[in-house]
């Protein structure tokens, strides 16, 4: 299985609003980035579009590391996930889970690759947190200007 890292944000001009959100894959040393952005959106979803994005460019079962800014989404994949899914897509308060459809993707994708979800601060002089940072806030900025 080849080794991957991702490192991935997502960024959002008010909440909801006009988002973006930006992506590193890492292959042998070998960086890609890519971004996106929507029109109306939220934080949390550019911040799963963007590792789904990623995940999605991979051509081959691979041993990932994806790493993230976001506890909503590292603690959705390693904590909330098993429960949603055997609530049937409802929090512990019953009430249904937000972004539903992206959360699918990343289970169906994480059957596909073997994922290690990685938490670390942003705004911390990450170097690769950073610059998914700037990818996906220019990106938020654009979706604002032009849509």
């Amino acid at each position: 299985m080849q080794k991957v890292e991702i490192f991935s944000d997502g960024s959002c001009v008010g909440n909801p609003g006009p988002g973006g959100w930006g992506s590193i894959i890492r292959i042998g040393g070998k960086e890609t980035e890519i971004s996106g952005g929507k029109k109306h959106t939220t934080n949390n979803e550019m911040e799963l579009t963007g590792l789904i994005e990623a995940l999605n460019m991979l051509k081959e079962p691979s041993e990932v590391v994806a790493t993230t800014d976001s506890q909503y989404v590292v603690k959705g994949m390693t904590e909330w996930i098993g429960g949603w899914i055997r609530n049937g897509w409802k929090t512990a308060s019953k009430q249904p889970v937000k972004n539903k459809q992206h959360w699918e993707e990343l289970d169906r994708l994480s059957k596909i690759h073997k994922i290690k979800w990685a938490w670390i601060r942003g705004h911390n002089g990450h170097r690769e947190n950073e610059r998914c940072d700037i990818l996906a806030t220019d990106e938020s900025a654009r979706q604002k200007h032009h849509g």
